[in-house]
């Protein structure tokens, strides 16, 4: 058995992690569900509970709303009646929902080493040396002396630390997740002559070449090599400067898988998300995000045969809500499955509302003050762009 390398968040956090207590580990399926039912129905309206997608059937069923990330996000401002929004995700997400909940609100992770791989990617020290060495470039000029229009703006993907959205809200930039990644570019591009697009290298490049944005005017930023291992003049010339990060989820999807698929089942439509490589999307039907690959695969016709390109619990659950209707099957035979999203366990669950019913909130996500208002700022804009 492999196990999931420790995110820089979770080593971070380790220290102040709770183990779960030895009665945690040892209650069966049945004693869990009744019990998260009764904290459940013990809190009320004062309990919020999101569920991404990509969550275990076992935690997902407790969920008040399930949805992507831009989806979820939009709850967590919808219900100020909640006084504890407990985010079965993972930590990027529990960070914007403690940036956008009201000063009353908690927001909780039932387990803290809950993190992602893409998002540690992205550090701001990396953040702070690009803009620094495209200034030096001279890419990034002062907008003065360019008319209204900003040389570079800075776009994030949801999938980021919120140091990382405070440094594009206070930039002038946005948030966006994959539902909004298009309107983003298009908002961005309105107020400036090139994007820097962080931290899915993946997504900007599909998304910006849907769009019609050729690839020569695309340059990919690694923040590992001096300039980010481009030229000047090659920054100069392009539209879209993509951060060089990816979905290790993702990523594990390839152009081979949709051949063979396809060989096995020939009248196969496959659809894939937007975080996968660029020529998987090519080769694939259709991509688009998690909201959007359930809206298309509900709404086709009956007998229709979908290969999805995306996590495995997504995928199972559409397979069997739509059997004997459409066949749904993955694009990787193996599953794909986010190991960080797993480590959420209804055992934590049971834990985080039962500390909650008896007084004790455990896991809280807290944002610092001094990346809470630019954070803010750019969550904001993502929440005007549709």
């Amino acid at each position: 058995m492999v196990l999931p390398v420790l995110t820089a968040y979770e080593k971070e956090h380790l220290a102040e992690r709770q183990a779960l207590p030895e009665e945690y580990l040892s209650l069966s399926d049945e004693e869990m569900d009744r019990r998260i039912a009764a904290a459940k129905a013990a809190l009320g309206r004062r309990l919020l509970i999101l569920g991404h997608h990509y969550q275990r059937d076992e935690v997902i069923k407790f969920a008040d709303y399930t949805g992507d990330s831009f989806k979820l996000a939009r709850q967590v401002v919808k219900h100020p009646e909640a006084d504890f929004i407990v985010f079965c995700g993972v930590h990027f997400m529990a960070e914007s929902a403690d940036v956008l909940s009201a000063d009353h609100q908690q927001v909780i992770l039932p387990d803290l080493a809950a993190g992602c791989s893409m998002s540690d990617m992205a550090a701001p020290d990396q953040l702070e040396l690009c803009w620094a060495d495209l200034e030096q470039m001279g890419v990034i000029r002062n907008p003065a002396a360019r008319g209204s229009k900003a040389s570079v703006v800075p776009v994030t993907y949801i999938n980021s630390a919120a140091s990382i959205k405070a440094f594009c809200g206070e930039q002038g930039g946005v948030v966006c997740t994959s539902s909004n990644a298009a309107a983003a570019m298009r908002w961005a591009w309105e107020r400036g002559e090139r994007i820097l697009f962080l931290p899915d290298q993946h997504l900007g490049r599909n998304t910006a070449y849907k769009m019609g944005v050729p690839l020569d005017e695309m340059v990919v930023w690694d923040p590992n090599e001096i300039w980010g291992g481009v030229e000047p003049d090659a920054a100069e010339r392009a539209r879209l400067i993509l951060w060089k990060g990816h979905c290790s989820v993702h990523a594990r999807f390839t152009v081979r898988q949709i051949e063979t698929i396809r060989a096995q089942h020939p009248d196969v439509r496959v659809i894939v998300h937007p975080e996968v490589p660029w020529e998987v999307a090519q080769a694939a039907d259709d991509f688009g995000s998690t909201e959007y690959i359930l809206r298309r695969v509900r709404e086709s016709p009956v007998g229709s045969v979908w290969a999805v390109g995306t996590e495995i619990h997504l995928v199972n659950r559409l397979a069997r809500e739509l059997q004997p209707d459409r066949t749904v099957l993955s694009l990787d035979q193996f599953g794909c499955l986010c190991s960080t999203m797993f480590r959420v366990s209804p055992n934590h669950l049971l834990w985080t509302l039962e500390g909650l019913v008896d007084g004790d909130v455990r896991n809280r996500i807290v944002v610092p003050d001094d990346r809470k208002h630019w954070t803010r700022v750019a969550l904001d804009r993502m929440l005007l762009i549709t």
